[in-house]
């Protein structure tokens, strides 16, 4: 009698650990690179391959390091907002295009149009290994002295903006 409730009570143990999986918030998963400085990198700029971008051009001022594909739909979702706050914040919008092909992406800003004040072109996904990215879009806000002090896995819109991604570019601003 005991021994046919075995797999019965496999199941419910099985069906225990789903449920609390389910609660779980996939974009919550925190990062190690908190509080550490940004991965050293040399990688050639999406528009020219000659020109090389390092994580020098991350220093002396707040930057928003965002990753995004051509191939990625969430990232269409998110392009207008990145494209609203090139326009009207102080702060440093850097892409990251990861994994793709050099002229479609570069096709994909030419229609969707280009926020960025630089892009990294990742390919190979040198820098993405280094930043534990797990998919697009991404992004990482990097402080004055280069270290990462958030990420955020997902889309950015106004409201995650304004909840959780602001408040960290102002906390880092009145240091």
């Amino acid at each position: 009698m005991i021994r046919s409730l075995i797999p019965l009570f496999a199941l419910l143990i099985v069906s225990i650990i789903f449920a609390v999986g389910l609660t779980k918030d996939p974009r919550s998963i925190p990062s190690q690179l908190i509080n550490q400085k940004f991965p050293s990198f040399s990688l050639s700029e999406l528009n020219d391959a000659e020109n090389i971008i390092t994580e020098k051009d991350l220093l002396n001022k707040v930057s928003l390091v965002n990753v995004f594909g051509s191939w990625c739909a969430a990232c269409i979702t998110e392009h207008p907002f990145l494209m609203g706050i090139s326009d009207k914040e102080n702060i440093n919008l850097i892409g990251m295009n990861w994994r793709d092909d050099r002229t479609k992406a570069i096709n994909w800003l030419n229609y969707y149009g280009d926020p960025y004040d630089k892009i990294i072109y990742d390919d190979e996904s040198t820098l993405a290994i280094q930043l534990g990215v797990t998919g697009a879009p991404e992004s990482f806000i990097i402080d004055f002295q280069g270290q990462i002090r958030y990420k955020h896995v997902g889309i950015i819109n106004k409201k995650i903006w304004e909840k959780d991604i602001l408040p960290v570019i102002n906390s880092i601003n009145m240091i």
